[in-house]
Order: C-alpha cells, then structure tokens, then sequence
C-alpha cells in the first residue's frame, strides 16, 4: 500500500502573498480522501505539488507507493494524441521511459532499415518486455473493452479526439485503477461521465484498495466514496487545510460546529482583553493618587502584554459568499446562434439561429 504525506507546505504567489500556509495532512494506506474547498482557494495548486507538477516553497510532500494521475484536462483531449499514447501517458514512469525509447527506434527504423537500428528496435522491444509492456497491453485490452467496446488492437491508434469525454475518462480512469501505482490523484473524476458512467465509477473507487484523493464537486460521489474530507479553507493571511474524519454527509454540521467554536473562542478572548485594558486604565488612575496601587498598575501591565503576545485564538475562516445579480431585460432578439455544430459520430455539421419567443422542440 502506498500513502501521500503532507508536511508544513507553503506557497506563495508572484506578487508575495501566501496562498497556501502550513498544509499538513495524511493520507493513509488505502484510504478514500476527498480534496474540497472554494473556487481559487488553490486545490488545483496543492494537487499540482503532490503530483510535482510544482515545488513547494516550504514544507515537504512524500509519496510511497507509485502515483497515477488524471489530470482535469482528461475529457477534452482534442489534438491528435492516440489511444495507445493517451494510456501511456498515466501508466508509470518507467513505462513511459520504455514506451518513448521503443517509439523512436520505430521512427529510426521505419525511416533508415540498416543493422544499427534494427538493433537498437531489438533491444526496445526487449526492454519493453522486461518492463512488463506486453502484459500492460493485456490490461489495456480489457480496459478499452470495457470504455470502449473494442479491443486494444482495434483502437490503439484511434485519435483519442473522436472519444468522447466520458469515453476518454472512462477509459484513464480503468488504466489507473487496473495499474501498478498504489497512490491515485484523481481531479474530478465523474466530469463528463453519464449516470451509468457516475455508478461505475463510485463502485470502482469504493472496491479499489489503492490509496486515493481526489477533487469532485459531486456531493453523492463524495458522501459515497470520501472516508475523510481534506477542506481548503480561506484564511485573511495564507489559506490553510482542515481534516474531517467523517463522510461528506456528517461534514456539513461538523465544520458548521468548528466555525461557531472558533467564533466563540474569539468572542471571549476579545472580552477578556477589554477587560484586561480597562482594568489597567483603572489601576492607572489610581496608581497616581495611592503608592500600593502602583504595583498593581505595573502587574496588571504585565499580565496585559503576556496576554497580547500570546495572541487571539486563531480566527474563524472567511465564508466564500458569491452573489449573482440578474436583470430581466432583454438584450436582443436572436438569444442562441449555432455555427458549424457537429457532434462527433452523431451529427453532420449545421448551423441554426433561435430567436426570442422561439419554441423549439
């Protein structure tokens, strides 16, 4: 089993503000994390340092285990990337050295047959076996008859852009699952999956002993899946993490109940301050008339700057509350316009123009 630790990590902004302040979580040996919290509040960036796709400016993060990843881009491949390089792209790192040096003896090969590169293919092959590439390809089979419907000799060199999102998702996220990397990173898995699709995906995960975190905003998938929720939370001087320990359908009320604590925590530390300052300002007035009162004065001055330095209790952390304003005016009288819509496999390219007071079946 493989496991994610997440120790004191910082990161800062180009402009100097800190993002991220003194993140620490684990996740354990084949647990189901979920990572939440509000847009911008930098999920993206602390999925990018753990899969090293950026350094922390402070603080460590240790993988045991081997990471797979799938990427948010998953779904929308639209360049001319093939199935077989679309797998090869989240299988381990080793195969993806192996698969790259095999690919360009081909190339060498295929342009100039003379001995030298017919032995450099010989030896790729070789080394292709000797990392299991041939039993990965067994794998890939079952993974591309089960997102697919056809076997990998069929699609592998397919245009991963006539897939479909889901189809492209489906497909990744078997690989992974079916893979030799222990640790997963998953950013929102279930987009552009349809509700068998969304079914499968959370009885894969549920039965999957590999360890897992990752990023959804699909509340039957997190309270189905999540054993622990990681929350990104927004903070006046660097966003920090909290951990609940529970499912998402008990996360609610509990971080609910942290924000009234923290609330109140705060309320009676402000109290106790004003307390301790007008105190002071009393002795004060009457150090100036009474000898004995002096002492007093001077030790409550004290007692009130030990009190200041060890500082208020950390603050509740800020609400994102988003907004929206809608005017009911009307802007024109051609509201949706289609140039050149086609939708792969299914329709030919049209165009059409609907028009207010339209009704369209």
């Amino acid at each position: 089993m493989g496991h994610i630790d997440v120790s004191e990590v910082q990161y800062w902004l180009p402009d100097g503000r800190i993002l991220l302040d003194n993140i620490n979580f684990r996740v354990g040996d084949g647990t189901k994390v979920a990572l939440v919290g509000p847009n911008g509040s930098g999920k993206t960036t602390l999925m990018k340092m753990i899969c090293k796709d950026l350094e922390p400016h402070a603080g460590a993060i240790s993988i045991t285990g081997g990471l797979g990843v799938m990427r948010q881009f998953i779904g929308q491949v639209r360049d001319n990337t093939t199935v077989r390089e679309l797998l090869i792209s989240v299988a381990s790192e080793k195969i993806r050295k192996v698969a790259a040096s095999l690919a360009s003896a081909e190339a060498k090969l295929a342009t100039e047959d003379n001995e030298k590169n017919q032995l450099q293919y010989a030896q790729a092959i070789s080394d292709w076996n000797d990392v299991g590439g041939y039993d990965l390809e067994v794998t890939w089979d079952i993974c591309c008859n089960e997102a697919l419907r056809k076997s990998y000799d069929e699609v592998k060199d397919r245009s991963v852009n006539t897939l479909s999102g889901g189809e492209q998702k489906r497909l990744v996220l078997s690989s992974l699952l079916r893979g030799s990397d222990e640790v997963l990173l998953l950013d929102e898995p279930d987009n552009y999956l349809d509700v068998p699709g969304k079914e499968w995906l959370e009885q894969q995960l549920v039965q999957s002993e590999k360890t897992i975190l990752f990023v959804s905003h699909d509340r039957e998938l997190l309270n189905r899946v999540a054993q622990r929720i990681v929350t990104v939370e927004l903070g006046a001087t660097g966003n920090t993490v909290w951990v609940h320990g529970g499912n998402f359908a008990s996360w609610h009320d509990a971080r609910k109940a942290r924000i009234e604590r923290f609330a109140e925590m705060l309320r009676r530390w402000e109290e106790e301050h004003e307390r301790l300052v007008e105190l002071v300002r009393t002795l004060q007035s009457q150090a100036k008339s009474s000898p004995d009162m002096a002492s007093k004065y001077r030790a409550m001055q004290t007692r009130l700057r030990k009190f200041e330095e060890i500082g208020p209790p950390e603050s509740p952390p800020i609400e994102q509350n988003v907004k929206v304003q809608l005017k009911g005016a009307r802007t024109g009288e051609r509201v949706i316009t289609c140039e050149e819509l086609q939708l792969k496999g299914l329709t030919d390219p049209f165009t059409v123009e609907f028009y207010y007071q339209d009704r369209i079946a």
